[in-house]
């Protein structure tokens, strides 16, 4: 482990014992995750290979990249265990936590008070809004001409942008896309006018598809704080993933992994 996350650890395990007493929750709490990665070596990290600049797969490599995908690993190192990868979706994550397929999930799960009722979530890494992904030259120029008659909005299924759009928008169609489609093909193959993303989907397809752009509502909508996820009712696993958190943010790592990749403009405080 880091020295910093070791004193943090230190101080995270001590305050259980402080006084001769425990909080409540944590006195109860007889099972953890976090006893068994220890034990077993071992940490499984839930993860949507197809999220650019998040936990993004290299075809070309076969290898996954991205901010979560870097930040796995370093909880991994912390720890003192071996990563262990499971490929999961936006519309099949809280079942496979709940399942215990993985321990957590880190691939820029939004933190939605809908998903709260099922799993819970960290302190947040990084905050986005809705961006709206165009062709130059097609039919959006600007923002008033998405919810049209005849204008189709792409949104990935499952994800937190998919209900606010279907709310948000009253003229205009939504195609939810399931994967392994996604919604760039859904704009490149022209089954789209528009796709309803976040920051990292939105530089990815003006980085990597000439003719390209992105467009900012007139202010910001569903701002989303994205966390790191886990199975409800382990106040313990919670905690030490929060120290994960914070620790990253004092000691840099957090801010390094994000210039890396394209995402310093979104880095929660």
């Amino acid at each position: 482990m880091t020295r910093r996350f070791t004193g943090l650890l230190a101080a995270f395990l001590g305050g259980f014992t402080l006084l001769g007493s425990a909080p409540p929750a944590a006195a109860q709490q007889t099972q953890s995750h976090l006893y068994e990665v220890t034990k077993s070596g071992r940490l499984r990290v839930c993860t949507w290979p197809l999220y650019y600049a998040i936990s993004f797969r290299n075809p070309a490599t076969g290898e996954l990249e991205g901010i979560d995908a870097d930040l796995m690993k370093e909880l991994a190192k912390d720890m003192g265990v071996k990563l262990e990868v499971v490929e999961t979706a936006f519309g099949t994550f809280i079942a496979d936590l709940q399942a215990n397929k993985c321990d957590i999930g880190m691939f820029g799960v939004g933190a939605t008070m809908k998903r709260a009722q099922a799993v819970e979530f960290s302190k947040p890494y990084l905050i986005t809004n809705v961006y709206a992904v165009v062709k130059e030259g097609g039919p959006i120029k600007q923002w008033d001409d998405i919810d049209k008659k005849g204008i189709t909005a792409a949104v990935t299924l499952g994800s937190y942008i998919e209900p606010f759009m279907r709310g948000y928008l009253k003229t205009a169609s939504v195609n939810a896309v399931a994967p392994p489609a996604t919604s760039q093909a859904e704009l490149m193959s022209n089954r789209a006018d528009v796709i309803m993303s976040d920051f990292p989907t939105a530089l990815r397809m003006k980085k990597e598809f000439p003719g390209i752009t992105y467009l900012l509502p007139p202010e910001k909508l569903a701002v989303t704080p994205y966390a790191y996820v886990v199975a409800p009712g382990d106040q313990i696993w919670l905690n030490y993933v929060n120290l994960f958190v914070d620790t990253i943010k004092l000691d840099g790592r957090l801010a390094k992994f994000a210039e890396k990749n394209g995402l310093g403009p979104i880095v929660a405080p």
